[in-house]
């Protein structure tokens, strides 16, 4: 077991937590949140925004995009979503459908990158997006490859919980519907994540080790259709084919980085 998080950096981020809750809070708003004086609250406030990852307009104070930075920074070095950008791309163009990319940190699905209509009126998925592994078929896809002790690590809890009155939280139907997606080397759901949204996913495996997932998503009503989740599972598959021989070579550094600037795609 590692060791407790010292109370000082354990604090700021609780801080940073209560910003993000309340899109922007003063100093006594902070105080009232954590327990702690006005002046507390104002010394870590002040100090975050000294090294720029808070910033204050008329005493109050809100989130920096310094965490933009250093959060699109990791993304775009990483090799995953270089060697993934392009199937995402082509598989939006020829399906039309909101494409995602994924990857799992702290039993959780976390969203890299998506692909979807940027044109589009309303809210729209955005990269570190989190999830519970077991509420949508994306992390499904990652959870039904891990070991049965990691399962049993995020499965066995006192409850797991749910998005949406769809959302799966039984252990011993997740158990049985990850050993047949682990059979099926893919995943689908609709209603689980968001009502009247469904998903279909594949794992991206390299070397025998699952590195994310891809997958599409779109209306429930066209995904409860057989023939037009097939169809996506084809091209998920393919592309995930795709992605694993290119993120190989990046590993084995047997060709160069792309050097391409993601304004034109």
């Amino acid at each position: 077991m590692g060791s407790p998080p010292l109370k000082t950096v354990a604090r700021a981020f609780r801080v940073l937590q209560v910003l993000d809750e309340q899109e922007g809070a003063r100093p006594s708003e902070v105080a009232a949140e954590l327990g702690v004086t006005r002046a507390t609250a104002h010394d870590y406030l002040a100090s975050l925004a000294e090294v720029g990852f808070v910033s204050r307009n008329d005493g109050l104070y809100e989130l920096g995009y310094r965490f933009l930075q250093l959060g699109n920074r990791k993304k775009y070095r990483g090799r995953l979503f270089r060697a993934s950008i392009r199937s995402l791309v082509d598989l939006y163009r020829e399906t039309g459908e909101l494409v995602q990319l994924g990857v799992e940190e702290q039993g959780e699905w976390v969203l890299l990158h998506a692909e979807t209509d940027r044109g589009r009126v309303g809210p729209s998925p955005y990269s570190g997006f989190r999830t519970p592994l077991h509420t949508h078929a994306a992390g499904k896809v990652i959870l039904a490859e891990f070991s049965e002790e990691r399962r049993n690590e995020l499965l066995d809890g006192d409850s797991l919980p749910a998005v949406t009155e769809q959302t799966t939280t039984d252990p011993a139907t997740l158990r049985r519907e990850l050993d047949r997606i682990a059979d099926d080397g893919y995943a689908v759901d609709w209603d689980e994540q968001a009502v009247g949204v469904g998903f279909v996913a594949c794992p991206l495996t390299v070397d025998n080790e699952t590195v994310g997932s891809i997958s599409i998503g779109g209306p429930t009503s066209k995904f409860q259709r057989e023939e037009y989740r097939e169809t996506l599972v084809r091209k998920l598959e393919a592309a995930a084919d795709d992605i694993s021989v290119t993120y190989r070579q990046l590993l084995n550094r047997r060709s160069p980085l792309p050097t391409d600037s993601f304004e034109n795609i």
